[in-house]
């Protein structure tokens, strides 16, 4: 299989890029900064799949959310418009979205059925999968990944928290309470070739077990053998992230039910083991 690959310098990119070649796929790589290049450079793919997109970690100024929007909702319409001028494109779409499509929640449970909620992450993720949904028309088989918290130790969300616990300055983050949809690295890389494999439609990319915040500090400080005795107020973050600091102060309690009614076996489903696997 030959499989065209935008986003694949990010931390999932390099990790699914080599699962691929691994397995002995073709993979070519192209940048969304050039809709009608990339378009060319996949049309003789057997699949697209689509992981670019500027980073959401950062404080939401308003030319922020422009960039963030534009390189997910604007970048997937201009690429799909430009695979709508190819007598040939692939046959497969496969597009990242995220767990923020969900409402953030302390008691609610949300699958692939439940709605997108009204907020900036939810409208930009309800708009960014409608974009890719356009696939279809074109012929492409689509399927779609919502995804969490991704745990690996070369990028991502855990390679910031490791820092402060080896220092033993780790603790929890604002009430404790919110959810943490998690997911190994290897996990959304399996979940990614089930689809490239057949699987269609939209996938949460999150384990069977979420925890909240409070439960994945005691698990990280556990670990890492290190006290968790500070707190981060939620004001601070606020003050330093202002509305983007609702990524680390709300949250999703989200399951993958999808995936496990596709036949997905996950690797790791207990938040101990994923991190024991990666951290000892």
């Amino acid at each position: 299989m030959r499989i065209g690959l935008a986003g694949g310098s990010g931390f999932i990119g390099r990790h699914l890029r080599a699962a691929l070649s691994a397995r002995r796929n073709d993979v070519i790589t192209a940048s969304l900064r050039k809709p009608v290049e990339a378009a060319a450079a996949f049309a003789t793919c057997d699949a697209v799949v689509n992981l670019a997109g500027e980073s959401i970690f950062q404080r939401w100024s308003h030319a922020a959310k422009q960039r963030i929007y534009q390189s997910r909702v604007e970048g997937t319409r201009a690429l799909i418009d430009a695979f709508a001028g190819h007598a040939r494109r692939p046959a497969i779409y496969i597009g990242a979205s995220a767990t923020g499509y969900y409402p953030p929640s302390e008691t609610a449970t949300y699958t692939e059925a439940s709605p997108h909620g009204d907020d900036f992450l939810g409208d930009l993720c309800a708009r960014w999968e409608a974009e890719a949904q356009r696939a279809t028309q074109l012929g492409m088989r689509v399927a779609i990944l919502r995804t969490g918290v991704v745990l690996g130790t070369d990028g991502g969300a855990l390679a910031t928290m490791v820092r402060p616990f080896r220092l033993g300055l780790g603790g929890v983050i604002g009430s404790g309470r919110q959810w943490i949809s998690w997911v190994h690295i290897d996990d959304i890389v399996g979940i990614y070739r089930m689809a490239l494999d057949g699987a269609s439609g939209t996938f949460n990319a999150t384990a069977p077990q979420p925890v909240d915040n409070a439960e994945l500090t005691r698990a990280l400080a556990s670990v890492l053998h290190r006290p968790a005795l500070f707190r981060v107020p939620a004001v601070a973050l606020r003050v330093a992230l202002g509305e983007g600091a609702s990524i680390l102060l709300d949250g999703q309690r989200v399951l993958p039910q999808h995936a496990l009614e596709s036949g997905y076996n996950f690797r790791f489903t207990a938040l101990d083991d994923a991190l024991g696997n990666l951290l000892t």
